[in-house]
């Protein structure tokens, strides 16, 4: 078994000062750290348990099948605080079938972020 000390996700944007404005202002994610200089720098955020880390360019537009999954506490705040701030909504917050609360956004790449709210009377609430 692979022991894990530490996980990040790393990001190649086509646009790396549009990604690091949007990860950092509009989405107001903390820096953990800053790497190298000058356009193609390195950023990493905060993810909760995680990182994230903005480094590098990318030309080709980026893989669809990349989701980020971030749990905030206040799912309606988060969609007015992020909608201020000028983020590209795709779907305002609704509740799942499941009981989540989730709304939809995009990073200036298109990279699909769901918000999500696990509301007090969830399961995943339950600590026995």
């Amino acid at each position: 078994m692979v022991h894990v000390l530490s996980s990040r996700v790393l990001l190649r944007p086509a646009d790396p000062d549009a990604s690091r404005d949007f990860y950092g202002r509009t989405l107001g994610l903390a820096v953990y750290r800053e790497f190298g200089t000058g356009p193609d720098r390195g950023t990493v955020y905060f993810l909760g348990g995680g990182f994230l880390e903005v480094s590098g360019r990318a030309d080709p537009p980026p893989a669809e099948t990349l989701r980020l999954w971030m749990q905030v506490a206040d799912c309606a705040a988060a969609y007015e605080e992020v909608a201020a701030r000028g983020a590209r909504i795709i779907r305002p917050p609704l509740q799942e079938p499941w009981g989540l609360i989730e709304m939809w956004i995009a990073d200036p790449d298109g990279h699909r972020i769901v918000l999500t709210e696990v509301p007090a009377e969830h399961p995943l609430r339950y600590r026995p």
